[in-house]
C-alpha cells in the first residue's frame, strides 16, 4: 500500500504478510470492518467491507495534512470520529533515514544502521543528515560465503526491487538468496501458521521501521565474520545468562534463609507502636536502611536552605509541613531527605506506611526508598535523588514547558503508566496509591518518571477489589467522584487520577483552577465539551499540538476520557491502559465523564520556618467527617 504525493512516494506500508500489511496497525480485531488480500493466478486486489450495515465509515486522503485518515460517524455526538491515520509517527515517511537503517522512534537518534553496516558519510551521520544511509561493515564475498542477521520486528523494506514465491519455506528462502549475490535480505512471505512463502530483496534496503511487539523478522545478509561474531556474541551472552541466573538463584536461597532467620527472631520479640518506641528497637523492626542523625545532618549540612529542595503538607487538616532536602552521603551517592516536623504527630501513620510499603517495592518507575532515621521526635525518609524535581515544574511553568516536548512528556505518559500497573497488578501486594498527582511524578536526570509519596497508599488482598474508607486522603482535582463521595477507593480510583493527569500533561493546565475566557467548568468540562465538537486536539497545549505527533497526542486524550468515566466498571484497569498506548488498536468511545466542581472548605499553607516565606501547593487532603 502505497502514498503517494505527485509522482514521490510518501509513505507506505509493508508487505502483505497474512495478516495485515507489515508495518500498519494490526485491524484484524476492529469492530468497524472486514478486509482481506486476494492473490492468485489471475488477480491482486484488497478488498473490505462494513461488518454492521448501519454503521457509517469514510476514508479520506488529506492533502493539507498529507495523511490518509478513517473516520466513523458517532451518532451521539452528532461528528466524525477518526478511527485511524497513517502516517502516525516521524518513522512512517518514507525514506526518512537512508538506505540500510532501521528508523526507532524509541531511540534517539532515530536513524540507526542495520546490524553489520556503519554510516556511509560518517561526518554527514554525526551531523544527523542520515540521507546517505548505512554500508557493510565489513565487505561481502559472495563467492567465499557470507552470513545472515535476524532483524526483529520490523517493517519489511521498500519492494519496488524484491521477489516472491508462495509455496517455499524458509530454509529454502534462505539458501536461494544465499545464491544470488545480488540478495540483500529475505523473510517468510506469510507470518500465519507457522510461516510460509519466500520474500527477496536485492540492493540497498529502504524503508525499514522498527517496533515493540509488531513488526515481522527479516534476514539481512552481513560479510561470514560478522555473521560468526554475532552468533559468537549470542552464545557468550546465553552462557553469562546462565551464569547470572544461577547466581541469583543462589543468592534468593540465601536471602530467603536470612529473612527467614531474622523472622523468627522477630516474633519473639513483642510488636510495640512506632510512636513512643525506644530509638533502638525501632530500628531493628525496619527492613531498610536506618541512618543516624548525625550522618543526614552532616550531607545536608545540617539542612540548610541552600540544599532545601521543597515543601509539602500532608494536609490543611494538620496544619503541619515536611521538608525536603538534598545532599550526599559519605559513600558519594545523592540523596534527598524529607523531614517531617517535630510537631507533626499526626503525620505518624503516614511516615510508617510509607516505610513499610515502599520499602517492599522495587520499579524503576516507582522512587526508590534508601532507609529512614528515627532518633528522638525525629522522622526522616531518605530517598534517591530527583534532580529535575517534580512533573508539575515543568509542565506548569510557561518557561520549562518546552523542554517537555510531545515525545518526553509520552515517555513520561508510559512510564507512569507502567509503574500504576506494577502497584495494581505485578507488585507482592495490591496498592492503591490513593494520592496520584503531577508533583507526586518525580522526574530523574533522564526525565524519566518515578511516582512518589506513598504516605496515602493502602494494600488489598489478592481477591479484594474495592474497599470505603470514613477518612477520605487525596488531593482536590484528582479525587475519583464515588471516591470523594462515599469513600469508596480501588484500583479504579488510580486510573481516574491517571487520567487527570494525562490531561494535565497534554494540556498544561491544571484541573482544579482551570479557567477559559469564554467557558466555565473545570478542564474535564473543557476536554468533554471539545470531545464532543470533533475538536479534541484543541485541548493540547499549542506548542505540542504543533511539533508532536498528532495521532498519538489524540490517542492519548481518548484514553485519558477513558480513564476518568464517571463510573469505576467503564474505566479500563492498568494493564489495559498500558496496551493501549502501546499500540494503534481502535479504542472503546468513551462516556460523558464525571464533571466534580472541588469546592476547597479549608487553606493551608506550608512555610519552611527558615526562611519566612510561604507557598501555596497541591495539597493533600484528610476529611475527618463520619461516612
Amino acid at each position: 500500500m502505497v502514498l503517494r504525493k505527485g509522482s514521490e512516494k510518501y509513505q507506505r506500508s509493508g508487505l502483505w504478510n497474512g495478516d495485515g500489511f507489515s508495518g500498519t496497525p494490526k485491524l484484524r480485531l476492529n469492530p468497524i470492518f472486514d478486509y482481506d488480500f486476494i492473490w492468485n493466478d489471475n488477480e491482486v486486489y484488497y478488498i473490505y467491507s462494513l461488518k454492521n450495515k448501519s454503521v457509517m465509515s469514510r476514508f479520506v486522503l488529506n492533502q493539507t495534512q498529507s495523511v490518509r485518515q478513517r473516520y466513523t460517524w458517532n451518532p451521539e455526538a452528532q461528528t466524525w470520529m477518526q478511527f485511524s491515520m497513517m502516517p502516525s509517527d516521524y518513522c512512517d515517511k518514507f525514506g526518512r533515514c537512508g538506505p540500510n537503517v532501521d528508523c526507532d522512534g524509541n531511540k534517539l537518534p532515530t536513524c540507526q544502521c542495520l546490524t553489520g553496516f556503519r554510516p556511509r558519510r560518517l561526518e554527514r551521520w554525526n551531523s544527523s543528515d542520515y540521507s546517505a544511509g548505512c554500508i557493510h561493515s565489513e565487505p561481502l564475498n559472495c563467492q567465499s560465503g557470507d552470513g545472515f542477521i535476524r532483524i526483529e520486528k520490523v517493517k519489511t523494506p521498500d519492494a519496488t526491487n524484491s521477489w516472491v514465491n508462495q509455496t517455499m519455506n524458509l530454509k529454502e528462502c534462505r539458501a536461494k538468496c544465499l545464491r544470488n549475490c545480488s540478495c540483500m535480505a529475505y523473510t517468510n512471505v506469510y507470518v500465519t501458521r507457522g510461516g510460509s512463502g519466500c520474500a527477496m530483496w536485492f540492493d540497498d534496503l529502504l524503508d525499514i521501521k522498527q517496533f515493540q511487539s509488531d513488526g515481522q523478522d527479516l534476514y539481512v545478509r552481513v560479510s561470514a565474520s560478522e555473521a560468526e561474531q554475532k552468533k559468537k556474541a549470542k552464545v557468550k551472552l546465553a552462557i553469562i545468562l546462565g551464569t547470572v541466573i544461577a547466581a541469583l538463584w543462589g543468592f534468593l536461597l540465601i536471602v530467603c534463609y536470612i529473612r527467614r532467620s531474622r523472622r523468627k527472631f522477630k516474633d519473639e520479640v513483642e510488636h510495640k507502636n512506632l510512636n513512643g518506641r525506644e530509638d533502638k528497637d525501632e530500628n531493628e523492626d525496619m527492613e531498610l536502611a536506618v541512618f543516624e542523625f548525625g550522618t543526614i545532618a552532616q550531607a545536608t549540612d545540617s539542612f540548610s536552605f541552600i540544599n532545601k529542595l521543597g515543601q509539602g503538607g500532608f494536609g490543611p487538616v494538620y496544619k503541619k509541613c515536611c521538608k525536603i532536602f538534598q545532599g550526599t552521603l559519605a559513600d558519594g551517592q545523592e540523596i534527598a531527605v524529607k523531614r517531617l516536623s517535630k510537631s507533626s504527630g499526626q503525620g505518624l501513620n503516614e511516615f510508617k506506611n510509607e516505610v513499610e510499603l515502599i520499602a517492599k517495592l522495587q520499579h524503576r518507575n516507582l522512587v526508590r526508598l534508601l532507609g529512614c532515621c528515627m532518633q528522638g521526635d525525629e522522622r526522616m525518609l531518605v530517598y534517591e535523588s530527583m534532580p529535575n524535581r517534580s512533573l508539575d515544574l515543568f509542565i506548569f511553568d510557561q518557561t520549562r514547558r518546552t523542554v517537555l516536548t510531545w515525545s518526553k512528556r509520552f515517555r513520561i505518559i508510559c512510564g507512569i503508566a507502567r509503574g500504576l500497573l506494577y502497584l495494581h497488578q505485578d507488585s507482592r501486594l495490591r496498592i492503591i496509591h490513593r494520592d496520584l498527582k503531577t508533583s507526586n511524578v518525580l522526574l530523574d536526570s533522564e526525565m524519566n518518571p518515578k511516582i512518589s509519596d506513598f504516605g496515602m497508599a493502602r494494600t488489598f488482598g489478592g481477591d479484594q477489589s474495592e474497599a470505603n474508607t470514613n477518612r477520605v486522603v487525596g488531593t482536590y482535582g484528582y479525587m475519583a467522584p464515588e471516591y470523594a463521595i462515599d469513600g469508596v477507593f480501588s484500583v479504579k480510583s488510580d486510573v481516574f487520577s491517571f487520567g487527570i493527569l494525562l490531561l494535565e500533561l497534554i494540556s498544561g493546565k491544571k484541573n482544579r483552577g482551570f479557567y477559559h475566557v469564554n467557558q466555565s467548568g473545570n478542564l474535564i468540562e473543557h476536554a468533554w465539551r471539545l470531545w464532543k465538537e470533533g475538536k479534541p486536539l484543541d485541548l493540547a497545549d499549542e506548542f505540542l499540538a504543533e511539533t508532536g505527533d498528532l495521532s498519538d497526542l489524540l490517542r492519548c486524550i481518548h484514553i485519558s476520557l477513558l480513564c476518568i468515566q464517571q463510573h469505576p466498571e467503564e474505566r479500563p484497569n492498568m494493564s489495559s491502559v498500558v496496551l493501549m498506548l502501546g499500540s494503534h488498536n481502535e479504542l472503546p468511545l468513551p462516556k460523558q465523564p464525571g464533571f466534580l466542581f472541588y469546592k476547597k472548605p479549608f487553606e493551608a499553607d506550608c512555610s519552611s520556618g527558615n526562611d519566612g516565606s510561604s507557598s501555596r501547593n497541591e495539597i493533600s487532603l484528610s476529611l475527618l467527617e463520619a461516612r
